[in-house]
């Protein structure tokens, strides 16, 4: 019996063994690029890795990357000097530091994530209109990724195909060339792209492409073409200035439009139909993948943390001596900033000098939006309720420097942080975590749209219709109407400080018009090291050196 039994057993495992699928993983699912990109459900996960990496690259990348298009231009400068940002700009832009090397590789991963989209459209099971549309989406953030690019560094490589195996042989095409396939990619996007009224909150539409346009066709010196792109936005009745005020903290006092523009949940169309926001990039908090967390700094938009002053570091009294009593509670949930830190300090030129005719009727300048004068916040102190004003600081108290300047209430939520922030409701003390800023941001606002028209009016040297184009804004503003003859460069880029600010993406602008070192000269003492090398970044050494089988050229200087 035993016999049998292992005979059995040996013909059993005999048999078996001799069939190799035996042991052969027959897996019921896979995922590779074989099969990556087939429906449209493949091509939608992709096109929204696109706004993760934008919004990454703009806002919320790390604590300090996306904050370099505003250092080292006429905005702000450094209140703690750090060689990890534009203190000493020898360091700050050698080729083979942190912030060239950076944004590089981000804006190129843009570019490669639209070119597979794009290769890989012929042989995916989309409807002819799916393919369409999701062309035009990979194709405006390829033309958002090189417009920023042909900024930052000047002409680079043009890369349009899907990249498979190493390349090593890259070349720079000249700016003009970089520009026209912006404007190429930027053409189909306007075409093809839906209304800003079909898509949701957050999502490109054909009037985002059709002000990204106006703008590169600026840089191109296309100036005509600037105005009609310029033209498509402003004229279409869906989008208008907010005038009136409006939203989540319409009846809070003082207040007024501006104001309202920058309150929590009042950017989108959706709920307070803000007919402003062209696009606007979102940050939900607490919600996956929301970008922002009440818990956290981490992952959220730190502009409150930069360009928020460091009061914590002030100690004065009446007389205007020392003590050893702070004069604010620190970080706080008002107008003292938050968790501010003073990183990103507003320059004299930004806190002043551009006020100057309408310091006091410019709804802009008022002080709940642009922060001058400070209500002490600490019950220990002998100042407390009194104002300190960056206008007239106590002795001892330098402005602007890190610990007291003017700074734009946009930067942060005064008495609207979240509640998982606040550390003690009576006094609004915020907990150490504090320190970004709990609102969706505009990347486009219709104002702008009309500072770009009116630039290209004055390359066209119609001075009128330039200054007939500011005056919109600046009527919102209720500030005084603009003379033809006073409309320079200079000026718009004066307005643009006024209405963006630390909105804006300031590098770009100044590099697209190849004025960064004559702007910092003109307004930014702090920058003394200023060259007009630096109007231009250099090209990362590590790209220089990979890239064995060609040349590609440094910018010159480096």
């Amino acid at each position: 019996m035993k016999k049998t039994l292992s005979i059995a057993i040996l013909l059993l495992v005999g048999a078996t063994s001799c069939k190799k699928e035996f042991l052969t993983e027959k897996p019921i699912a896979f995922l590779s690029s074989s099969n990556a990109f087939i429906t449209y459900t493949d091509f939608t996960a992709s096109v929204i890795d696109l706004y993760v990496l934008t919004r990454a690259e703009f806002y919320s990348g790390s604590e300090v990357r996306p904050f370099d298009y505003i250092y080292g231009t006429d905005l702000v400068f450094d209140g703690e000097p750090s060689s990890d940002r534009h203190t000493n700009m020898v360091a700050a832009y050698n080729p083979t530091g942190t912030i060239a090397g950076t944004h590089w590789t981000n804006l190129y991963k843009i570019v490669a994530e639209s070119n597979t989209i794009i290769s890989r459209l012929a042989g995916s099971s989309l409807t002819d209109a799916q393919k369409l549309l999701i062309e035009a989406q990979a194709r405006f953030y390829r033309g958002l990724a090189y417009r920023t690019l042909v900024a930052l560094y000047g002409g680079v490589p043009l890369s349009l195909e899907e990249v498979k195996t190493p390349k090593t042989d890259y070349v720079r095409a000249s700016k003009a060339d970089c520009l026209n396939q912006v404007i190429t990619d930027l053409k189909f996007a306007v075409t093809n792209l839906p209304a800003i009224t079909a898509v949701k909150d957050g999502e490109i539409n054909n009037l985002a492409a059709s002000h990204l346009l106006s703008e590169v066709y600026l840089a191109a010196g296309q100036f005509q073409l600037a105005v009609d792109a310029a033209t498509a936005v402003i004229s279409n009745p869906n989008v208008s200035l907010m005038r009136t005020r409006f939203g989540s903290r319409s009846s809070v006092t003082p207040g007024d439009v501006y104001w309202d523009l920058f309150q929590q949940k009042n950017q989108n169309r959706s709920g307070y139909n803000n007919r402003e926001g062209i696009w606007v990039i979102q940050f939900e908090t607490d919600v996956i993948g929301g970008g922002a967390l009440s818990t956290t700094r981490d992952g959220s938009y730190m502009l409150e943390r930069h360009h928020a002053p460091s009061v914590r570091d002030i100690f004065i009294n009446t007389a205007g001596t020392s003590t050893n009593v702070p004069t604010f509670l620190w970080p706080n949930n008002d107008y003292s900033g938050g968790r501010g830190i003073g990183w990103a300090v507003s320059t004299k030129y930004f806190m002043t000098d551009i006020w100057q005719s309408d310091f006091t009727t410019d709804i802009r300048n008022a002080n709940h939006n642009f922060v001058r004068d400070y209500v002490c916040n600490n019950p220990a102190s002998d100042l407390y309720k009194k104002v300190i004003s960056t206008n007239n600081p106590p002795k001892g108290l330098t402005v602007p420097s890190r610990a007291f300047y003017a700074y734009q209430s946009k930067a942060t939520t005064p008495f609207d942080h979240p509640s998982n922030l606040i550390q003690d409701a009576n006094t609004g003390l915020l907990k150490t975590t504090a320190g970004a800023t709990y609102t969706d941001q505009y990347f486009f606002r219709l104002a702008e749209t009309y500072l770009l028209r009116a630039e290209a009016y004055l390359g066209l040297n119609n001075q009128t219709a330039a200054a007939a184009d500011i005056n919109v804004v600046r009527g919102r503003a209720n500030a005084s109407p603009v003379a033809a003859a006073n409309v320079t460069i200079d000026y718009i880029l004066d307005e643009r400080m006024r209405e963006l600010g630390v909105e804006e993406k300031r590098r770009v602008t100044l590099g697209r018009l190849g004025l960064l070192n004559d702007r910092v000269r003109k307004c930014n003492p702090y920058y003394k090291d200023m060259l007009p090398t630096y109007n231009l970044w250099p090209i990362p050494a590590g790209e220089i050196e990979r890239n064995k089988d060609a040349k590609l050229e440094q910018n010159p200087g480096y």
